[in-house]
C-alpha cells in the first residue's frame, strides 16, 4: 500500500525533480553549515583556553550563522513556491480527469465527494511535496551528526546510538497508524462534502419539510466522525513527538552524566564534552524533521491514493474520426440497430432490441412510464452510455467512426434538473458558440420571449443567474434558447417546458415548432401537452418500444397511451397546443 501510493506521488513530483534537487542541495548546505556551528565552537573554546586572540574562530562562527540563515531562507521559499505548483499541477490533473470522464460513472460519486478530491486531498500533496526533501536532508544530517560525534568520542557516541534505537523503534511501530488514521480522515471529509453538498442542493425542500433539524443532526453526525478520524490522527502524531523528544531528552541527560564523569577523569577535553553537548541537542533537530516530514508524508501518500481513484475513472474514448463517407444523405439523420444497453456489468438491460429512425426533419416525441428507458436513449445519443449489443448510426454512418466531440457538434441539449451552468446569462447563450454575437443572443432570447425581460435588466446579459431577479422558468428557457443557437442538426429536449407557465409554454412550442421545420427535435416529456403536436409519438415501456404514430393514431390503438393521457386529465380532442 506504501510503496503503491508512493509510486502514484511521484508522478506529481517527478516533473519538478530539477526544482526539487535544487531545494535538496540548498539543503544540504544549510545542514552542513549545521554541522560545522559545534565543530567551530570548540575551536572558540579551544582558542580561549590557550589564551590566543578569538577574531578568527568567532567570525568563522559569525559566518557561519548568516550563510545558513541565507540559505534556510532561500530554501523555504522556493520549497514554497514549488510546492503550490505541485498541488496546482494535482488539481489541474483531478479537474481534467473529472471532465474528460464517462459521465455515468462520474455521477455514481457525491459531487461533494469531487470536490474534496480536487481541493482537500490535492493540498495535502503541499506537505508531502517537502517533506521528500526534507526526509533526505533530516537523513544526510542525522548521520552527519552521528558521524561528527563519534569523532569527537565513540563511547559517548554508542550511548546516543542505542537510544536512537530504541526510539526510532518506538516511532516505526506507531507510523503504520498514522497513515491509516490519515486515511481514514480523507475519507470521512469526503463523505461530509457528499453529504452537505446534496442536503444544500435541496435546501427548500428540506425547510418546505421541516427536516433542518434531521438533516443538520445527519451531517454533523458526519462531521464528528471526520472529527473523530482527525483527532486519532492528531493523537498518533502526538505520541510519535513526545516519544522522539522525550527519548532525545533522557539521551541528553545520560550523555550528559556519562561525559562528564569522563571529563573528570581526563578522558575527554571538556570543550569536546560542550561540542558533544551540542551535537547531541542538535540531533533532535533531524529527528524532529524525520518524524515530521514522514507524517506529512503518510498525509501525501494517502490523498494520492484517493486521487487515484480519480484517476481510475474511465475516460471517454478519443477516436479518430474515419473520412470514409457514405454515399449520398438518407433521410433518416439518426438511427438505431436493434439496440441494447445497460448501465453496468450486474444490471438489467436499461433498452432492448431498439429500431428507431429519426427523420432529418421533423419532432419526434418519446414518451412512457418513469423507468421505461427514455433517459437510456438519451444517453445513448449523447455517448453517456456506449450499446451492450446493435449499432447506432449518425448520417449513415456508424458512431464508432466520429469522436465524442464530432457527435455532440451536431447536438443541442437541454437537460431537465440542471438546465443553467454557474455564470451570467451571457456565458450560458454562449457556452456552446464562444464567438456568438449580442444580435444572435437576443434573436433566441426573443424565439423564447425573454428578450424584453432580459434588457430590462440592470446588467442586461451580464446578469448572474445566481442573482434572485431570474426565476426557475426563466433560467430554463435561457438553457433552451442557448441550445438553439445556431440551429443543430438534433436538438434534444428533456422535459423542456417543466418549469414554465402555459402562455410561455405555447411560445416555446412555437420554438420546436419552427426549429422542427428545419431540423431534428427529439423530446422526452412526461408532460403529454408538449409534445400533442409532434410529427411522431415514441411510446416506451420496459426498456422497449411499444408502440409509435401520432397523437390520435396512439389513442385509438395503444392502451398505455390512452392510459397516460387519462392519468394526466387531456382529452382525446385538445388541439395542438399553442
Amino acid at each position: 500500500m506504501f510503496h503503491r501510493g508512493m509510486r502514484f506521488l511521484l508522478v506529481f513530483l517527478l516533473p519538478h525533480r530539477r526544482a526539487m534537487l535544487l531545494g535538496l542541495v540548498l539543503g544540504l548546505l544549510a545542514n552542513a553549515a549545521g554541522l560545522a556551528t559545534p565543530m567551530v565552537t570548540k575551536w572558540v573554546l579551544d582558542t580561549l583556553a590557550a589564551g590566543n586572540t578569538m577574531g578568527r574562530p568567532l567570525g568563522a562562527l559569525l559566518a557561519l550563522v548568516v550563510i545558513g540563515a541565507a540559505i534556510t531562507l532561500w530554501q523555504w521559499r522556493m520549497l514554497g513556491a514549488l510546492a503550490e505548483r505541485i498541488v496546482l499541477d494535482a488539481r489541474a490533473r483531478v479537474i481534467d480527469r473529472f471532465f474528460r470522464a464517462e459521465v455515468l460513472d462520474l455521477q455514481k460519486r457525491p459531487t461533494g465527494e469531487l470536490v474534496t478530491r480536487a481541493t482537500s486531498d490535492t493540498g495535502l500533496v503541499h506537505a508531502a511535496s517537502s517533506s521528500v526533501i526534507g526526509l533526505i536532508n533530516a537523513s544526510i544530517s542525522f548521520v552527519g551528526t552521528l558521524v561528527l560525534m563519534g569523532v569527537l568520542d565513540l563511547v559517548l557516541l554508542g550511548y546516543t546510538v542505542a537510544a536512537v534505537v530504541i526510539v526510532g523503534t518506538l516511532m516505526g511501530l506507531l507510523m503504520p497508524r498514522i497513515a491509516k488514521a490519515e486515511a481514514a480522515a480523507q475519507d470521512s471529509i469526503g463523505k461530509l462534502g457528499g453529504a452537505l453538498e446534496g442536503a444544500l442542493r435541496a435546501i427548500r425542500t428540506v425547510k418546505a419539510s421541516r427536516a433542518e433539524v434531521r438533516q443538520s443532526s445527519r451531517i454533523i453526525a458526519d462531521a464528528r466522525d471526520a472529527a473523530a478520524h482527525s483527532v486519532t490522527a492528531a493523537r498518533v502524531t502526538a505520541t510519535v513527538w513526545t516519544i522522539a523528544w522525550t527519548g532525545i531528552q533522557l539521551a541528553v541527560i545520560a550523555i550528559l552524566g556519562i561525559g562528564a564523569w569522563r571529563a573528570h577523569a581526563g578522558l575527554l577535553e571538556v570543550s569536546s564534552l560542550i561540542a558533544f553537548l551540542l551535537y547531541a541537542f542538535q540531533l533532535m533537530g533531524p529527528i524532529s524533521e524525520l518524524t515530521q516530514n514522514f507524517t506529512a508524508l503518510q498525509s501525501g501518500i494517502a490523498a494520492a491514493g484517493r486521487i487515484r481513484e480519480v484517476e481510475a475513472i474511465p475516460v471517454e474514448a478519443a477516436e479518430s474520426a474515419k473520412t470514409v463517407l457514405p454515399q449520398g444523405v438518407p433521410d433518416e439523420i439518426l438511427v438505431f440497430e436493434g439496440v441494447s444497453a445497460r448501465y453496468a456489468a450486474d444490471t438489467p438491460l436499461a433498452v432492448r432490441d431498439i429500431n428507431l429512425a429519426i427523420p432529418r426533419i421533423g419532432h419526434t416525441a418519446i414518451v412512457g412510464p418513469s423507468g421505461s428507458g427514455k433517459t437510456t436513449l438519451f444517453s445513448l445519443i449523447l455517448r453517456f452510455l456506449q450499446p451492450q449489443s446493435g449499432r447506432i448510426r449518425l448520417d449513415g454512418r456508424p458512431y464508432e467512426t466520429y469522436s465524442h466531440e464530432q457527435v455532440r457538434a451536431r447536438l443541442a441539449y437541454v437537460e431537465q434538473e440542471t438546465p443553467v451552468v454557474p455564470g451570467t446569462i451571457r456565458d450560458n447563450l454562449r457556452f456552446t458558440h464562444p464567438d456568438a454575437t449580442d444580435a444572435e443572443l437576443f434573436a433566441v432570447l426573443e424565439a423564447v420571449r425573454l428578450d424584453l425581460k432580459v434588457a430590462a435588466l440592470p446588467e442586461g446579459l451580464d446578469t448572474s443567474l445566481a442573482s434572485t431577479e431570474v426565476s426557475g422558468g426563466e433560467r430554463q428557457r435561457i438553457a433552451l434558447a442557448r441550445a438553439m443557437l445556431r440551429t443543430p442538426d438534433i436538438l434534444l429536449l428533456d422535459e423542456a417546458t417543466a418549469q414554465v407557465d402555459g402562455l410561455t409554454e405555447a411560445a416555446l412550442h412555437d420554438c420546436i415548432r419552427e426549429r422542427a421545420a428545419t431540423g431534428a427535435v427529439i423530446t422526452i416529456a412526461h408532460r403529454l401537452s408538449t409534445v400533442l403536436d409532434a410529427d411522431r409519438i415514441i411510446v416506451m415501456e420496459d426498456g422497449r418500444i411499444r408502440a409509435q404514430g401520432t397523437h390520435d393514431e396512439l389513442l385509438e390503438s395503444d392502451d398505455l397511451y390512452r392510459r397516460l393521457v387519462e392519468a394526466l386529465r387531456i382529452a382525446q380532442q385538445v388541439a395542438p397546443v399553442g
